[in-house]
């Protein structure tokens, strides 16, 4: 089986080649060096001399900032090492739980996977990228038995961890820099990041998104009731479906079709959160008979050139009126409600979807109830959903599917084994590094994978993980490692950065005050903070630093977008189908010119090896992870056969390289 998994998604290198080769495309960057032709032993014939002559230096066009290697980016929790025995136990108790099942459906395992793939797939499903060409020889060149165990702590350990799981959670949580026009989610969006960096215990750290009150900036976990302003009942519904992994949304309107739940039951559940405001109120500082951004925004009209207000004046002022707080209130039913278990207009006492509030939690605030019920240790599907979601992340497919859609007549694949790492993620204290360390470290995980469909309609059992594409922001982010040495020159903005730019008290702030401000925030916000100076680090318009840093979501034209970036409206909105764009994107876009400028990563490393072997080497190593097989070799000779510029023949095997499904599939 391995055998021919390997053979499905192996690129049919020479026939991809003729096609590249063929298509009378030239790395313009590379093909500006002179011939670097090779002797019968291999030996560079005139380098140093080619080195030596200022007028065929090649220019060097890649940004200062990305060639540097970073000297420091983050301090990240580390991956316990006293606790790797006792997770090395619970992932060979998840083994033999996915192994009964296999028996029992006479169904072989697929083999442990080789080094090569491991090495890959663990750097794509951990880092968010393939690993550099020193990171996979140091692993391919070591002996010990423990190194997979070792690389996997080391990679949960570095902030490509964090990188790569904020995007997994962007798509889950809807991350956006503007869910609203006056709304800075910034800081937020900070937040969830810093909640990675610091493994912060799920069930904290989703309470306190669902009971944050204040500022933004202040308290950013408010950033999660402001992603849904507005829309109180599809906040509801949003947090359901995330948390819980159910969709109770068509209950809004009319009792569920497909489920139990009821309309009333969800305006029940409703109630806890009705009483969440989002606006500053009368009574609060600086609040009189008109909101304070109102009467500043209208004493601007008198006071600027021809009454026109800086939208900067209006982002500012209009920001600081969005504060989070709970207030007593009481939720009705619709006016139109249809059922006999209640009149319409009716009062609404709160209820929870099955168990009950925690006595902890009883004499609380509404919302404090509903958030210490929904977090709570004995609320299973809590616990399930996040094992759920964290499964199908790096093996493919989820225990149930969709993975928020739990109904009673879903089926589950392995039900005892979801189970287990619910009880293992309680058992934790909800850390979810723990969770992956499991998974990571179970032969499930590290056997070959398999190509398998969800349209195929039979349950999978989980020989292996799952052959698929790479996210778009795997994509852009490995493209990255092969381009750049620093591909984080700058980070997001911190809640503390982003409050000292905007943050006023409108209990003194005079229309002066608030106007210098705004002069200020339009400086140090909107470009070097909110902008980030992001030309510095810009090749042809793309800036070059790693998906989560970016701005969010991205223009519908940019390469993450094409690759299937969702627009971060919808709940895992992202796709992994291929479309004409993405294959343009990779034939003849720039992010794939990069790579093959003067001064990049894969250009440096290869040209520091003089035998043209050792180069072949080094550009399979670099793209694919793995050593060339013989017929790669000799459609690689061919190809240098052929150029009359070696250097042009090198780039060509790289674009080859990258224009294959082995590059562009997680195996």
């Amino acid at each position: 089986m391995g055998q021919a998994i390997r053979h499905w998604i192996r690129p049919q290198f020479a026939l991809l080649a003729i096609i590249v080769f063929q298509s009378g495309w030239t790395p313009q960057c590379l093909a500006q060096k002179p011939p670097n032709r090779q002797n019968a032993k291999g030996q560079t014939a005139g380098r140093a001399q080619m080195k030596s002559k200022a007028t065929n230096t090649p220019k060097i066009r890649l940004p200062e900032s990305v060639r540097k290697e970073p000297s420091h980016l983050m301090d990240v929790e580390p991956a316990a090492p006293q606790r790797r025995d006792e997770l090395r136990y619970a992932a060979a108790e998840l083994d033999h739980l996915i192994e009964k099942d296999l028996a029992d459906a006479e169904i072989t395992p697929n083999p442990i996977s080789s080094d090569e793939i491991f090495l890959r797939r663990v750097y794509l499903d951990v880092a968010g990228r393939i690993p550099t060409l020193a990171e996979t020889k140091s692993f391919l060149e070591l002996s010990d038995p423990d190194k997979r165990f070792d690389l996997i702590d080391k990679l949960l350990s570095s902030p490509d961890w964090v990188s790569h799981s904020y995007n997994f959670w962007a798509d889950t949580l809807r991350l956006v820099e503007r869910p609203q026009p006056n709304i800075i989610a910034e800081p937020y969006l900070a937040y969830i990041k810093d909640s990675i960096r610091a493994n912060k215990p799920y069930d904290k750290w989703v309470y306190e998104m669902l009971t944050a009150e204040g500022k933004v900036w202040d308290n950013p976990a408010v950033g999660y009731q402001l992603r849904d302003d507005g829309m109180p009942l599809p906040y509801v519904d949003n947090t359901v479906r995330v948390f819980l992994g159910t969709q109770i949304g068509c209950a809004q309107c009319h009792d569920h079709p497909f489920d139990n739940w009821t309309q009333h039951q969800f305006y029940q559940l409703a109630a806890f959160t009705s009483g969440t405001r989002t606006r500053i109120r009368r009574g609060d500082p600086g609040f009189k008979k008109t909101n304070p951004a109102s009467a500043l925004i209208n004493e601007g009209k008198k006071q600027f050139p021809k009454g026109k207000v800086p939208g900067s004046f209006q982002r500012l002022v209009r920001a600081n009126t969005y504060a989070v707080s709970e207030v007593n209130t009481r939720l009705r039913l619709p006016h139109d409600y249809a059922y006999d278990d209640a009149k319409p207009e009716t009062i609404v006492k709160p209820a929870v979807l099955w168990g009950k509030v925690p006595s902890k939690a009883k004499e609380a605030s509404p919302r404090h109830q509903f958030a210490a019920w929904l977090t709570s240790p004995d609320n299973e599907p809590f616990r399930h959903t996040i094992v759920n979601r964290y499964w199908k992340r790096f093996m493919g497919i989820g225990f149930v599917e969709p993975v928020d859609d739990f109904i009673d007549d879903t089926p589950r694949s392995n039900e005892p084994a979801m189970r287990y790492l619910g009880d293992q993620l309680v058992r934790s204290g909800f850390d979810l590094k723990d969770l992956t360390r499991i998974i990571l470290y179970s032969r499930t995980y590290q056997r070959e994978a398999t190509d398998y469909s969800l349209t195929s309609g039979e349950l999978y059992r989980f020989p292996g993980p799952t052959i698929r594409r790479m996210t778009a922001e795997q994509v852009w982010d490995s493209l990255l490692t092969l381009a750049v040495r620093n591909p984080m020159p700058f980070q997001r903005p911190s809640a503390k950065e982003i409050g000292q730019a905007v943050d006023v008290d409108f209990a003194s702030l005079t229309f002066d005050q608030a106007k210098a401000k705004a002069e200020a925030f339009q400086k140090t916000y909107f470009l070097p903070v909110y902008k980030r100076g992001l030309n510095q680090h810009a090749y042809q318009g793309n800036v070059l630093c790693r998906a989560s840093e970016l701005p969010s979501p991205q223009n519908a034209d940019h390469f993450l977008r094409q690759f299937g970036q969702g627009d971060r409206e919808s709940i895992d909105g992202s796709d992994s189908e291929a479309t004409v764009p993405q294959i343009l994107a990779m034939f003849n876009g720039p992010i794939t010119h990069v790579m093959l400028e003067p001064g990049s990563a894969i250009v440096d490393d290869v040209f520091a090896i003089e035998q043209a072997r050792d180069r072949i080497d080094a550009i399979f190593l670099s793209v694919l992870s793995r050593h060339p097989n013989p017929r790669d070799r000799a459609t690689a000779a061919r190809e240098l056969g052929k150029t009359k510029n070696d250097n042009v023949g090198y780039g060509n095997i790289v674009w080859a390289l990258l224009n294959t499904r082995e590059f562009l599939f997680v195996q």
